[in-house]
């Protein structure tokens, strides 16, 4: 019975991730449709970017949407702590993406200053263009409130990190718009405030993106958990009465899943079923505290 509650847990879980993914991507297909259309009716570089990176999103929605499935397949003979590292890498991938688009639009800019500085002329935007990033703005902030309100009741990382695409789709489209907006207001002097905006928001994206893949590298090369979580994983074993010592703590995360290994010192004169037991309380102990898909290995030894 127990399974089965787990499996429609893990079922209802995929359902969610996919629904807000899903909502994601459509948003983001519309918006870059729109935003294309008015970069090239408006004669606008900067939209056009802003077009790319709304096209970026979308990417990584289906990256989600596949890297779930796969995530969230229970263990099997190949997998034996089960498919969570999956997920773990689609966070890894979107955070990638996230860094690139940053530095791309970090280095158009740039590019765009260093002409403008040398002479170079920068074209006029038009109202068509300033308009897709305001609408742009207002509806990237809001999908990133509702992906990540939805990531955290799902506990899941990347839908976290995509919501975090969405936040940074939308100060992108604050500085085109800001750029935009300058370029038609205060004549061709001020064009270049296009650019000098990209590149600001440039760094808040890749700053982002460094968030987001640090704690994915900690998880792939098996990085512990943290120390208040190990030091509350041995007050909860220290709490069953005969049970002592606890030691060799291994830890570590699998997608959004913990991992724990120790060893504890029990009563040699205790039957084997009595210390199975304990072993076993201390087991649902810690999967109730850190999630049933905890995975606890116990080795038990005699005090000496």
């Amino acid at each position: 019975m127990e399974v089965q509650s787990m499996d429609k847990e893990e079922i209802a879980r995929e359902k969610g991730i996919y629904r807000v993914t899903i909502v994601g991507s459509v948003v983001n297909f519309l918006l870059l449709l729109f935003k294309f259309f008015a970069g090239i009716m408006g004669h606008s570089a900067a939209m056009l970017a802003d077009a790319v990176h709304s096209l970026s999103d979308f990417v990584t929605d289906i990256i989600v949407i596949v890297f779930v499935r796969i995530s969230s397949k229970p263990e099997d003979e190949g997998h034996d702590y089960g498919h969570g590292k999956y997920e773990t890498l689609a966070t890894a991938i979107i955070g990638i993406i996230l860094l690139g688009v940053g530095f791309g639009i970090f280095w158009n800019g740039a590019s765009s200053i260093y002409r403008f500085l040398h002479g170079g002329s920068l074209q006029e935007p038009g109202m068509l263009a300033l308009i897709a990033a305001l609408v742009s703005v207002a509806f990237k902030e809001a999908l990133y409130r509702y992906t990540v309100f939805k990531g955290k009741r799902l506990n899941s990382q990347a839908v976290v990190a995509n919501a975090w695409h969405h936040r940074s789709d939308a100060l992108s489209s604050i500085g085109t718009a800001m750029g935009i907006g300058g370029a038609i207001l205060l004549g061709n002097h001020w064009r270049v405030l296009d650019p000098i905006a990209a590149v600001v928001v440039s760094f808040f994206i890749m700053k982002v993106a460094v968030k987001l893949l640090i704690p994915c590298v900690d998880e792939l090369l098996e990085k512990s958990l943290p120390a208040d979580v190990e030091n509350e994983i041995q007050k909860i074993i220290l709490s069953f009465p005969g049970v002592s010592s606890p030691h060799h703590l291994r830890t570590r995360r699998i997608g959004n899943y913990y991992a724990i290994e120790v060893h504890v010192r029990m009563d040699g004169k205790i039957t084997l079923e009595e210390a199975h037991r304990t072993a076993t309380a201390i087991e649902n102990t810690l999967k109730e505290q850190f999630g049933k898909g905890t995975h606890v290995g116990i080795h038990v030894e005699p005090v000496k």
